[in-house]
């Protein structure tokens, strides 16, 4: 056996630990892990260490993984809508001119860094910047329990729509002619059958897994022997099973190794360029321009008919510089066209809207409840379909939240109370399955203050369920509750012992938790169909 790679591994592994370590205290401040990961990159830099191989192989498996996922996310219903890829377009194309003409100024008034950069470099510099953080929003979503709400599905849409400009960058900057052997690639197109019923069949566990790493993995090899960029090769095969029952589960399973192996592309950015006082005042002085492209994308969602609410929570999620942004400048650097400084400049930039977005996604609400009044000034008068404000009407037991504990919930109570009872959920689909049931559903937010004060205003709700996916969400539903000195009667669901009590102090009258009563119903359940 052979262990030449053992000093290598064992180097690797103890910046690995450095960056857990780093991460960590980044997550006690209440900010992604990955500036942490980012900062562990610019110590070992300023500690003298280079990149190693393990490491270098982490980063290229992370990139692979995540355009995988992006594939995974790729839904024609969301993308197709003005909202999403009118907003995306204009946008860009408005923030790319922005950034331009902010760089080209420094160029003209000669600020060490900018100077000589012509306008290629230029471009390159402000495409990047005009990227949101597909990595953080993504992780702001599933923390809120979000990621089915209409600000959710828009905000994941328009990051789809700014990554596929990305990996089209990446495929057009190999500079490579596709071999007469790429043509065989459209052959994947007939075989998506095939790819979904061995999807059917790997079960829900380790197969899953590895079926996924398969996939994007294998695909990325398919292209590069085509002569195609691999990445893309990635994104494809996550597109042909996107439309598989099973294609947000694979997503979910893969969600932490890609994170994992993201870890060595963040640790390895800030080990390709000298972390000097010039790049770190620049990269400050880019982070609050951020606010410019949150103001933008709030004007055009705005204009585009979304509630004025949709489109300030859709705005915070985006509010921030994505790695997207780093893998397009890293490609810049391979490629000769930019300096290597320059990734230390986006990256301390990324870090730093980092620390701007985090306590907005945190008090999201919160933001839009207090200063209401001014955000409905650029509300446009005209609703879509799927953004109107919610109507109980006139039911008295409301149950927020329409999954599997939600719906049974309801049926219990509707049988016990009859047809005043109403289920509420944010998912669109899951609601028009319910209706078309039978079930009384209706599509809204539970931590929306339009709702709740329209609910104070004129209600009958005697009864509130708060059956929410995870405690966040059952939070700021009760936060929302105690706004409008809520009087009726409140119940939420607990997943954790911990819960319980946390619940009891943010104003739930009644906790269940989930696992502890579902054995004590299983138990009463046997015990009356088969006595002893």
């Amino acid at each position: 056996m052979e262990f030449e790679w053992i000093p290598v591994a064992l180097g690797d592994a103890a910046w690995i630990t450095l960056a857990f370590a780093m991460g960590l205290l980044a997550k006690q401040v209440g900010l992604p892990p990955l500036v942490g990961f980012l900062a562990t990159g610019f110590a070992l830099n300023y500690l003298g260490t280079t990149s190693g191989e393990m490491l270098q192989k982490l980063a290229d498996l992370g990139i692979t993984l995540l355009l995988f996922t992006v594939g995974l996310k790729l839904n024609p219903k969301v993308l197709i809508r003005p909202q999403v890829w009118a907003v995306t377009v204009l946008h860009s194309a408005i923030i790319v001119a922005f950034f331009s003409a902010v760089i080209f100024v420094m160029v003209l008034m000669g600020v060490s860094l900018f100077t000589g950069l012509d306008l290629k470099v230029i471009l390159l510099l402000a495409f990047a910047l005009s990227f949101s953080s597909t990595v953080f929003v993504v992780k702001s979503l599933e923390e809120k329990g979000e990621m089915k709400s209409l600000h959710g599905r828009i905000a994941i849409g328009i990051l789809v729509v700014q990554d596929l400009a990305a990996v089209i960058f990446l495929a057009a900057s190999a500079g490579k002619i596709p071999s007469i052997w790429a043509l065989l690639l459209f052959l994947l197109i007939p075989l998506r059958p095939l790819f979904h019923y061995l999807l059917q069949r790997t079960g829900h566990g380790e197969l899953l897994i590895l079926y996924g790493m398969v996939l994007a993995l294998g695909g990325a090899e398919l292209f590069e022997l085509g002569g195609v960029k691999g990445d893309l090769g990635a994104l494809i095969m996550g597109v042909l099973i996107s439309t598989h029952p099973k294609s947000s589960e694979i997503a979910k399973s893969m969600l932490g190794f890609k994170d994992l192996f993201l870890v060595g592309f963040f640790l390895s950015i800030g080990m390709l360029g000298n972390l000097s006082l010039e790049a770190l005042m620049i990269g400050l002085l880019l982070a609050p321009l951020v606010l410019i492209k949150s103001a933008l994308f709030f004007a055009l969602m705005t204009r585009f008919q979304l509630r004025a609410r949709t489109s300030l929570l859709a705005t915070l999620n985006l509010t921030n510089y994505s790695e997207f942004g780093l893998i397009v400048i890293a490609v810049g650097v391979s490629s000769g066209w930019v300096e290597p400084q320059w990734l230390i400049v986006i990256a301390i930039a990324l870090s730093a809207s980092f620390v701007i977005a985090a306590p907005l996604n945190s008090f999201d609400d919160r933001i839009y409840g207090r200063f209401r009044r001014l955000w409905m000034k650029f509300q446009s008068k005209k609703r879509l379909s799927d953004d109107r404000l919610l109507d109980t009407l006139g039911a008295t037991i409301a149950i927020f939240g329409m999954g599997r504990v939600g719906t049974g919930a309801y049926d219990r109570m509707r049988e016990l109370h009859g047809e005043t009872v109403v289920g509420i959920d944010f998912d669109a689909d899951r609601i028009k399955n319910h209706q078309e049931s039978g079930r009384n559903a209706l599509h809204g937010d539970p931590s929306d203050a339009d709702f709740w004060d329209k609910i104070e205003q004129d209600h009958s709700i005697k009864l509130v369920m708060l059956a929410l996916p995870n405690l966040d969400a059952n939070l700021d539903a009760l936060e929302q509750l105690r706004a409008i000195s809520y009087s009726g009667c409140i119940a939420a669901t607990a997943r954790f012992p911990d819960e319980v009590k946390i619940l009891e102090q943010a104003g739930a009258h009644d906790v269940f938790n989930i696992y502890t009563e579902a054995g004590t119903g299983f138990a009463d359940h046997v015990e009356v169909q088969n006595p002893i």
